[in-house]
């Protein structure tokens, strides 16, 4: 039997847009993601000789075909034709659940990257990243990891330049959001913002922080503020404390902020532990 180690790094949006729906259902996107410094840690013990098994350290996560690492573990044991001869894979949970961060695709992504190692990597990341789609929406860019443009319903991945070092805090309230209703409720407005990617693309280039706040944003931002006010106390707090950009991630519910400096970070980061235990200072990675 072998274990295999792998980190599952959360993502951001530093732009999200959406651009229409599709004939499948889907819609096409184009979001500039980000990895953060949030991580789970996934072990795999392959060649257990027992059934297929799946253990997480936080409850209410499926522990069956359902979670995306295990879905992730047979899509690559089925298309390069390998028998692991029994599979055990073990998730310590830190990326919070229903945030738009990634979390269940971040694991998934690790597996599949773990899996390609074992096996001698007989995939490059962008090969192992396509077979991920299959997987999820969100698992092609966190296989790939760093910092990309994100297109189509996620398949299509571009490498942009590394986002210049900064301290992130990120906040994730109680509520959590249902990502079908809330693309239901995108056809029904019109948006009035859309994110300028190419603006976004120019500051990665010059490796501008300035810049890289300015073009922040993200369509679902203002269709769940509206319904939940206490994002607006959660940006009230990242404002105060002189964040040069705050914004939801994904579907949400998690906000982001960048923070001038650490000290800061820390500083917004016990102002919001008293009303809400979901808070993490990160790193772009």
């Amino acid at each position: 039997m072998t274990t295999l180690y792998e980190g599952a790094f959360a993502k951001i949006n530093l732009t999200l847009d959406v651009l229409g729906k599709r004939d499948d259902g889907y819609h096409d996107l184009q979001s500039v993601m980000q990895t953060i410094s949030i991580r789970d840690d996934v072990e795999i013990d392959i060649g257990t000789g027992k059934p297929w098994k799946l253990l997480c350290s936080v409850e209410g996560i499926p522990t069956d075909e359902r979670n995306l690492a295990w879905k992730a573990a047979k899509v690559y044991c089925e298309a390069m034709g390998k028998d692991p001869n029994g599979i055990e894979i073990r998730i310590t949970k830190r990326i919070p659940s229903e945030a738009g961060m990634g979390g269940g695709s971040a694991d998934a992504a690790a597996v599949l990257r773990a899996l390609n190692r074992y096996y001698g990597d007989p995939l490059s990341i962008f090969a192992l990243a396509e077979l991920g789609a299959q997987v999820g929406s969100d698992v092609p860019f966190c296989t790939l990891c760093g910092t990309a443009m994100v297109e189509g319903r996620g398949e299509r991945l571009r490498k942009l330049p590394d986002m210049p070092d900064c301290v992130f805090v990120v906040c994730k309230p109680e509520f959590s959001v249902s990502t079908p209703e809330l693309y239901r409720k995108l056809d029904t407005v019109s948006i009035a913002k859309h994110p300028d990617n190419r603006a976004m693309e120019s500051a990665l280039l010059a490796g501008d922080l300035g810049k890289v706040a300015e073009n922040i944003w993200n369509v679902f931002d203002p269709v769940v503020t509206a319904e939940h006010l206490e994002m607006n106390y959660i940006k009230s707090i990242f404002n105060s404390y002189g964040a040069v950009a705050f914004q939801m991630t994904g579907s949400g519910s998690a906000v982001y902020a960048i923070m001038p400096s650490f000290e800061y970070a820390a500083v917004v980061c016990n102002m919001l532990k008293e009303n809400y235990p979901q808070v993490y200072i990160a790193k772009p990675v």
